[in-house]
């Protein structure tokens, strides 16, 4: 990815800038549009990530932002900072593009459907707008980029089969972890080595399954002053916190990189990056793994609370295994970490920036004509279990709620 900035340039240059729409003004979507937004939905912390860069890239513009509150990207825009001069609410989507401003929609379909968009960032959250989405995009000939890893695991192989037939591409978001995570496995592949398992790490114990969103602040260490800023969505954030959006985004993984999910669902083992090679290889070699080629998530604390020494809290991994002995002398030599027999070796990356590096999906798709990461395969799905006794006709709440909770990545069986 060494030419991207040569190549945004250049568009920069020509006056032909990459017009990009926004569907969903929440916390993700923002952090791009900085460089390009809060919601009241579980996407909150996605957008805002979004529009906060979309200003600062040469050759890319946020021409409009759909959101079913216009006074919420509204919020959005002042609070990531987003030139006034850049953005205009009185502007209909065909002028904002005329004049170089980002306008504000609550219709996403006319958003979709306006000419001279080329990307569509799609931020809702919501697997069945996610799917509409994708599916007016193939219709009108944008391009697409799915934060939206609900609708990614619900139907993610279909999509891309529907956006190829289209002629558009339809890509993971670089910056959420399950991108990032399909790129070190690419790395890892095309470099010649057999991926022994991929994930991420994550803030975990097993009571934090029965986690709701009245308890969640009791888990997090975030200020009074913090919560109050407006950027915090309750349930959204206990979502990270009682498994589901691990379980999510590993099946998204599992789906994006032919991998396998655990057998009987993630196990959240406490480890270190120290650990990582050690930890994650096989159980016949005295790992945890059912076998080779598998999804996990690692957790940052011990089972009695303890934090993990060297966590991966916010990171990725991929551990690979040397395929002869020159290769696993080269792994000491450069300094990799190894399990005790040296064979398994560990790459990580310690953070992700979400929406702070949406922009990446943007000019390789733009630029380079690829994806950041897309499903190719039905191979794990994400399995929901109550969190307390449910009655007859209720309706559940959603990710994160205080009903069920996603516990487990497994093996797709359908």
């Amino acid at each position: 990815m060494t030419d991207l900035t040569s190549k945004l340039a250049h568009l920069e240059a020509s006056g032909r800038p990459i017009q990009v729409g926004l569907i969903g003004a929440g916390k993700f979507g923002s952090m791009y549009a900085q460089k390009f937004l809060d919601h009241d939905t579980l996407t909150q912390y996605t957008t805002t990530n979004s529009i906060s860069q979309a200003h600062r890239t040469a050759g890319v513009r946020l021409a409009a932002i759909a959101d079913l509150s216009r006074d919420r990207a509204l919020a959005a825009l002042k609070r990531t900072g987003f030139p006034p001069d850049k953005y205009d609410v009185n502007l209909t989507l065909a002028e904002g593009l005329k004049a170089g401003k980002a306008a504000i929609t609550t219709d996403s379909a006319a958003l979709i459907a306006q000419p001279g968009i080329d990307v569509i960032l799609e931020v809702t959250g919501s697997p069945a707008a996610g799917i509409k989405h994708v599916l007016l995009c193939c219709e009108h000939k944008k391009h697409i980029v799915m934060v939206n890893v609900e609708a990614d695991v619900l139907a993610g192989p279909l999509l891309v089969r529907r956006a190829r037939e289209a002629g558009i591409i339809y890509s993971m978001a670089y910056g959420d972890q399950p991108a990032l995570i399909a790129e070190m496995v690419d790395w890892a592949s095309a470099a010649g080595f057999d991926v022994v398992c991929a994930g991420k790490g994550t803030k975990h114990l097993p009571e934090y399954h029965y986690s709701t969103p009245d308890t969640v602040w009791d888990h997090y260490g975030f200020s009074v002053e913090q919560l109050k800023s407006g950027d915090f969505n309750k349930q959204m954030f206990n979502s990270f916190l009682d498994g589901t959006k691990s379980a999510l985004e590993m099946s998204a993984v599992a789906n994006g990189c032919e991998l396998k999910a655990p057998r009987e669902g993630l196990k959240f083992p406490p480890c270190g990056t120290h650990d990582l090679p050690q930890v994650l290889k096989p159980r016949s070699e005295g790992g945890l793994l059912d076998e080779k080629g598998m999804v996990e998530t690692v957790s940052c604390l011990e089972v009695d609370g303890r934090a993990v020494v060297g966590d991966l809290r916010w990171g990725v991994y991929v551990v690979i295994e040397a395929p002869g002995p020159y290769q696993k002398e080269c792994f000491a030599q450069y300094g990799m970490k190894t399990d005790a027999s040296g064979r398994y070796a560990a790459q990580y990356k310690p953070y992700h920036l979400i929406g702070l590096e949406l922009g990446i999906s943007v000019a390789s798709i733009m630029c380079r004509g690829e994806p950041t990461g897309q499903c190719k395969t039905f191979a794990a799905d994400t399995v929901a279990t109550a969190k307390r006794d449910l009655a007859v006709g209720e309706k559940l709440d959603g990710e994160g709620g205080f009903m069920r909770t996603a516990r487990s990545c497994l093996p797709k069986t359908r």
